[in-house]
């Protein structure tokens, strides 16, 4: 699903983002809600951040909540790598910034547009006024949870940051 977000996008940096899990959830510029095989997930677009929520009646096992946000007070810095117990599902988190020269990051922002919007089980919002500035994010079953991976472009600096998550 592919959303023209209604506002503006802020400048923000790479980062400045945070992670955090267990918000409730935020007001969503765009959101889409995924069944995958009983599980019952949403995908919100928070601006240039997003929020996964896996529904506690999937499966009988508890909520989930990842924010990737700038979200004063709340969030950790983005770590690299993370993993931990929530309740009974096993979660894993990495993410990747990477800067690009121009043309090579125009080529990537495009390739992520591409799979986002022809993705069975995707999300992805622009901006508008700001050519290359997207949000996305793309969902699928793995084994007995889900696994997601987010892309947030920040054209003024050229960079990229990539996350993927694991819920089992």
């Amino acid at each position: 699903m592919h959303a023209t977000l209604t506002t503006s996008y802020t400048d923000t940096r790479a980062e400045d983002l945070g992670w955090c899990l267990g918000l409730p959830s935020l007001p969503a510029l765009a959101e889409r809600t995924v069944e995958l095989g009983g599980l019952k997930l949403e995908l919100r677009l928070l601006g240039a951040s997003h929020q996964m929520m896996i529904d506690p009646a999937s499966g009988g096992l508890e909520p989930v909540s990842e924010t990737v946000a700038c979200v004063p007070g709340a969030a950790t810095p983005l770590p690299a790598r993370a993993a931990t117990r929530l309740g009974r599902w096993e979660y894993e988190f990495t993410a990747l910034t990477q800067s690009f020269a121009d043309e090579d990051f125009v080529a990537r922002v495009r390739e992520i547009v591409t799979l986002a919007s022809g993705h069975t089980h995707g999300l992805i919002g622009d901006y508008p006024g700001l050519p290359y500035a997207v949000t996305a994010m793309v969902v699928e079953r793995c084994e007995a949870g889900a696994v997601w991976s987010t892309w947030h472009t920040y054209p003024q600096e050229r960079r990229i940051v990539s996350t993927r998550s694991r819920a089992m």
